[in-house]
């Protein structure tokens, strides 16, 4: 009776909202289920009318990879709800007291400032509390369809929109964690994975800030980044966009961009939740994640953004669990409203909402919205959700919850309070009625300058061969040291063979350049000002004349690349994911064709992820290698402030590079059929990246956390105190608890609460500058769990940056919280202090460490 019912309605109800255009494919998100792949219903059409599906995985023959992912496995399809009834009670706010100065209350617009050790622990529940008041009153006179017209994407000016209601002005929802997309006069900044090699707080926060700022600018609501998935699979399309592939890196650099965005106005999207970790297939595979990797891996950079306060999730194309990600209940419901204690709302990725039940789910808003006729499916929200919610199928408290999420978070960022209107039109971009071409740039290029710089690695630097000196003679070899030939925009969206310096992956992570500055142009003026004689060969191809051009010179730069994207943008055959670790357009056998022909050969590397350097690394005439990542429109300026030594290189690698592509403990899982679903089993559970390599004893060609200096630096003086912080009643009683093994509670905000976050230790220790020049050094803490814990050997738990003259001498601190000492307890769902012995280090890198302690028992 109910489906007679449902089908009645959808025959007489109209759309709810307008109707959206699918132009633009934003970043993803998922999440988990923890139920396993058996008999499922689908949602099949409009009306979520349930197929019964055979049960079971299905085995493919014949494929087979040498790493630990050791079947291509296609499964019988999603699992969903059936159409019942579903009641809902919303999750009440989380309650933690204001006690300065560990956790006082913060407005998103006044955050507590970027510290390299932090020790404050904000509290944005007051404000929450406010915004979600004033939006209560709000929807308190909305219709069912007005309230409908919250959840709904629809076509308007930005990628994504929502409907204006009553005094509710409407959504602008605008891609990408590089900057405004579609727009001009907007800054082209550094890719997230540079940012993230720059291990320096304050410039994360910088880049968030100044982000924020111009997004605000154009009247953008909401910002559709940061993307903070995990770099599982070296090979992944948008690893650049994130920030690298360990949690504690990628939380730490996820979290003071949050700030930083928020800070400047716009709502901040934490993308894409979660374990979408590749593109081939995005939304025709399963993650199959246990529980305890989840939380200790995946959902921790989603966890610290919502400690930053986030208002906005982004659900992703894939399933988790044999659920997609924006009908996972799991990942949605119990561990980011209740666990993480999110007050904010979650947004599907651009026709990732494969049902009308994901709304019971935890699902508040379905983006793009109802298609035009003959470009799509039509909505699974507008229409039909309002049939849902008056069939009771969807009880009308949960679309309440759905729209108030929406418009809290808008009162939250204070955007009723005079905020721009939108100026642009990504639709019809040259329409001068829609474009006022507004300039939002200011002085932004000198944070991204400085991250290119900050997050450049230098990887190995022979016999003084860096910084340069006025050398007598130089030339410059590749492509990549050149402009574009066509211009920065020479592909829409980026997504073309890069015929110039690659400054950004291709995609929805995207903006466009305003301006590229590439080596060539600022390594000539250099030259003029040092009287060097420079010359340059841009042709990778003809092996004879670069050989040739590098003869008798003082220095040869060799310019090498390496792109990826996103999926629906393919490129010599990279569908998203790179086929290989191989750098592009011939690099390798250019390198080694140089470095045969000149005894001084200076390789520069531009790349999304990890390259197998194996072929040339050895050679005894390459005597440096700069890894410059993705460096935005400053990438020439920031790569010859490392070779001229105006910068001295402090980025460390936020990845391993490996000598074999299958020392990797996951790689990419390709194949099926069109039709085929397929399973990606996460069988090296917390054993990524170097935990893996840890755990195998595999020999890195460079390890996480690596990177050189043009000085030395010595560690001394270790030290552990406990930091006595009091917290009143309930939660003084969790601290015990915890200290005498107990597990955090089973309750909403437990993951985040504030007790479990304060500091509990602090680290300190000297480092001294024994060299001759001023620089910094990234001191990174690692914890040695004791063999029951069954962790990897070395987990980051902590860094901190120190910047020294030669000679000075600075002390140092990292602070360690609760929960960076706690383990994720499957059993009793909660975090608790391991049994036994817990060690750690304080090194350089993940594989050099200076010095060691105990963690007090």
């Amino acid at each position: 009776m109910a489906l007679l019912r449902l089908s009645s309605l959808l025959l007489l109800l109209p759309l709810a909202a307008g109707q959206t255009s699918s132009a633009a494919s934003s970043a993803t998100a998922t999440s988990t289920a923890s139920s396993s792949v058996s008999s499922a219903s689908v949602a099949t059409g409009t009306t979520s009318a349930p197929t019964t599906l055979p049960s079971g995985i299905q085995v493919s023959d014949g494929t087979t990879f040498s790493s630990p992912t050791t079947y291509l496995a296609t499964i019988t399809g999603p699992l969903t709800e059936p159409i019942s009834h579903y009641s809902f009670g919303a999750f009440p706010t989380p309650s933690t007291p204001a006690e300065p100065p560990v956790y006082p209350a913060f407005d998103p617009l006044s955050p507590p400032p970027a510290s390299q050790d932090p020790t404050v622990v904000p509290d944005f529940g007051p404000a929450w509390a406010v915004a979600h008041e004033k939006a209560r009153q709000m929807i308190s006179n909305f219709t069912i369809w007005d309230k409908v017209n919250i959840t709904t994407g629809y076509v308007g000016r930005c990628v994504g929109n929502v409907l204006a209601v009553g005094n509710f002005p409407g959504l602008c929802l605008q891609d990408s964690p590089t900057g405004v997309r579609y727009n001009d006069f907007v800054t082209a900044f550094p890719a997230g994975i540079t940012t993230a090699s720059t291990w320096n707080r304050q410039l994360m926060r910088t880049r968030g800030l100044f982000m924020g700022e111009e997004f605000k600018g154009k009247g953008v609501n909401i910002a559709l980044g940061p993307m903070m998935n995990m770099g599982r699979v070296p090979q992944g399309g948008r690893n650049w966009e994130g920030f690298g592939a360990d949690p504690f890196l990628a939380g730490e650099a996820a979290y003071e961009t949050v700030l930083g965005m928020q800070q400047g106005g716009v709502q901040a999207t934490a993308k894409h939740f979660v374990d979408n970790d590749q593109e081939w297939k995005r939304d025709m595979y399963t993650s199959n994640v246990d529980d305890r990797t989840q939380h200790e891996i995946y959902t921790h950079p989603f966890m610290r953004s919502v400690m930053a306060g986030v208002t906005s999730v982004m659900c992703s194309y894939n399933m988790i669990n044999g659920t997609y990600a924006c009908n996972n209940n799991k990942t949605m419901n119990d561990i980011l409203k209740r666990e993480f204690g999110y007050q904010g709302w979650i947004q599907s990725d651009y026709e990732a909402t494969m049902d009308t039940l994901g709304a019971i789910n935890g699902l508040d808003n379905s983006q793009p919205g109802p298609l035009p006729p003959g470009t799509g499916p039509n909505s699974y929200f507008g229409a039909n959700l309002t049939a849902f919610v008056l069939n009771d199928t969807i009880s009308a408290a949960r679309l309440d919850d759905m729209a108030e999420r929406v418009i809290a978070s808008w009162y939250f960022m204070h955007q009723d309070e005079g905020y721009p209107p939108v100026s642009f039109n990504v639709r019809d971009p040259y329409d001068p009625a829609t474009n006022l071409h507004i300039n939002v740039q200011a002085n932004h290029s000198t944070v991204v300058r400085t991250i290119g710089a900050a997050g450049t690695v230098l990887l190995k630097n022979e016999n003084g061969a860096l910084p340069l000196d006025k050398p007598r003679t130089l030339v410059m070899v590749g492509s990549d040291a050149a402009p574009p030939e066509e211009g920065p925009n020479q592909y829409t969206d980026q997504g073309g063979d890069p015929s110039g310096i690659l400054a950004m992956g291709w995609g929805s992570g995207t903006d466009n350049f305003t301006y590229l500055v590439s080596p060539y142009e600022v390594i000539q003026a250099r030259a003029r000002e040092d009287q060097t004689s420079v010359f340059w060969d841009f042709d990778n191809w003809d092996l004879w004349q670069a050989g040739n051009r590098v003869i008798d010179m003082e220095v040869a730069l060799v310019f090498i690349n390496s792109d990826s994207g996103e999926g629906y943008i393919e490129v010599d055959g990279n569908y998203g994911d790179r086929k290989n670790l191989t750098a592009w357009h011939g690099g390798d056998e250019l390198v080694k064709t140089v470095a045969d022909n000149n005894n001084n050969t200076i390789v520069v590397i531009n790349s999304v992820g990890p390259l197998i350097l194996e072929p040339w690394i050895e050679h005894p005439n390459v005597t440096a290698v700069v890894w410059a990542g993705l460096g935005g429109q400053e990438a020439g300026n920031s790569i010859m402030d490392i070779l001229y030594g105006n910068w001295n290189p402090s980025g460390k690698l936020p990845y391993t590079i490996a000598k074999n592509m299958y020392d990797y403990s996951a790689n990419l899982t390709t194949g099926g059929t069109e039709q085929d679903y397929i399973a990606i089993n996460y069988t090296e559970g917390l054993y990524i990246d170097y935990r893996w390599f840890d755990y195998k004893n595999i020999t890195p060609r460079y390890e996480f956390g690596y990177g050189l200096s043009y000085t030395t630096f010595e560690f001394s003086d270790l030290a552990i105190t406990p930091v006595n912080n009091t917290v009143d009643g309930i939660d003084q009683a969790l601290v015990t608890n915890w200290e005498n093994g107990g597990a955090s509670p089973i309750a909403v905000g437990s993951t985040t609460a504030i007790w479990l976050h304060m500091p509990a230790y602090q680290v300190t220790f000297n480092i001294t500058n024994t060299g001759s020049r001023f620089g910094g050094e990234i001191a990174q803490l690692y914890l040695h769990h004791p063999p029951e814990a069954d962790e990897p050997p070395s987990v980051l738990k902590g860094f901190t940056d120190v910047w020294a003259e030669p000679g000075q001498t600075v002390q140092a601190s990292i602070t360690l919280s609760r929960h960076q000492l706690s383990v994720w307890d499957v059993v009793r769902q909660g975090w608790a202090k391991p049994n036994g012995t817990v060690t750690f280090s304080v090194g350089a890198s993940s594989r050099d460490f200076r010095l060691n302690g105990t963690i007090p028992g």
